[in-house]
């Protein structure tokens, strides 16, 4: 079988950078001290998008575009588009579709939006490289992940409007015959949580209706402590069934929702600061995109090399859980 190997990855972010110190004006004129909140969440800044030209699909095609040139391909060269998204830009006709006539990509090529919330990227990925492997006419998949997530940021909810910035990340896909590439991936899912995440609120058919203002969001409390133990499981279940230790990984790119949930698994596996890669501080919560914006840094920062293995890890709302190995 041939494996299913990383080519490429690019990321875009729009220039307007806010820092800490907006949001937490913003929140003490509202009698609300978030200090700690942006402590606990990892946040220094975050890329907002404030220019009327520019949103979820634009940050994607410019990913995207970043991405074909540092593989020296054309949209010709793909066969396989997915865009990742919770916040798309049309649902008629698919943002893949219209990423398609962006890179002039070829007749033959095959194009469908995705949307698994913020684990959406990292089971796009997942589900491509698994379809590549069945499908012996597809050689490339160009995979974009972009969420406009400060749209949709209620400015009265810490949780979303000092948390999220907005950004978009593309991995390119390639079949090979090297010792690299896709490996294996798990999922954990449990419904519990899913009235506790919503957009919109009451249902796309209630706001169309008149029925409601559904504008941002909806964040309702709940325990996320109750992801940490099947978290725990599922990860120790693939690097077992995988014969590899939580030393062996070179790298884990993990969800960059919240500093402290990295700083457990941290100490649940034993992992050295050296293999985990963070950019929550300077990215905020980019979404679907978070886990390939780290994968990017550590690319970059020369952290992450060929035949290194990578740990990718996040949560859907609701929530599903989502972990995959690469052998980059």
């Amino acid at each position: 079988m041939m494996n299913i190997a990383i080519k490429q990855v690019a990321i875009y972010h729009p220039k307007n950078l806010i820092s800490n110190e907006v949001y937490i004006k913003h929140f003490r004129e509202k009698g609300k001290d978030i200090e700690r909140f942006l402590e606990v969440m990892g946040r220094e800044f975050r890329y907002v998008i404030n220019d009327d030209e520019e949103n979820g699909f634009t940050m994607g095609v410019e990913a995207a575009k970043r991405a074909l040139q540092k593989a020296n391909f054309s949209g010709k060269d793909i066969d396989l588009i997915v865009f990742s998204t919770q916040v798309p830009e049309t649902t008629f006709p698919t943002n893949a579709l219209l990423l398609h006539d962006a890179i002039q990509a070829g007749k033959h090529t095959i194009v469908l939006d995705s949307n698994a919330n913020c684990a959406g990227m990292t089971v796009a990925v997942e589900q491509a490289s698994r379809y590549m492997q069945a499908n012996p006419h597809v050689k490339t998949a160009l995979i974009v992940g972009s969420d406009y997530n400060t749209l949709i940021s209620n400015p009265e909810d810490e949780i979303t409007y000092a948390n999220y910035g907005d950004a978009a990340a593309a991995v390119i896909l390639e079949k090979t015959d090297e010792d690299c590439g896709f490996q294996d991936a798990i999922y954990f899912t449990d419904s519990v949580n899913r009235e506790k995440i919503m957009y919109p609120a009451k249902g796309l058919s209630h706001t169309l209706r008149g029925n409601g203002d559904d504008k941002y969001i909806q964040w309702l409390p709940f325990d996320g402590n109750m992801a940490m133990p099947p978290t725990y499981k599922m990860l120790e279940v693939l690097l077992e069934r995988n014969q590899l230790t939580a030393r062996d990984i070179h790298a884990f790119c993990f969800s960059q929702f919240a500093l402290v949930n990295i700083l457990k698994i941290r100490k649940q596996f034993q992992i050295a600061d050296s293999q985990v890669i963070y950019v929550g501080d300077r990215f905020g919560y980019t979404g679907t995109s978070s886990p390939f914006i780290a994968l990017h840094e550590g690319i970059e920062s020369g952290r992450i090399k060929r035949g290194d293995y990578v740990v990718f890890w996040t949560i859907g709302s609701g929530y599903q859980l989502v972990a995959m190995l690469f052998k980059y």
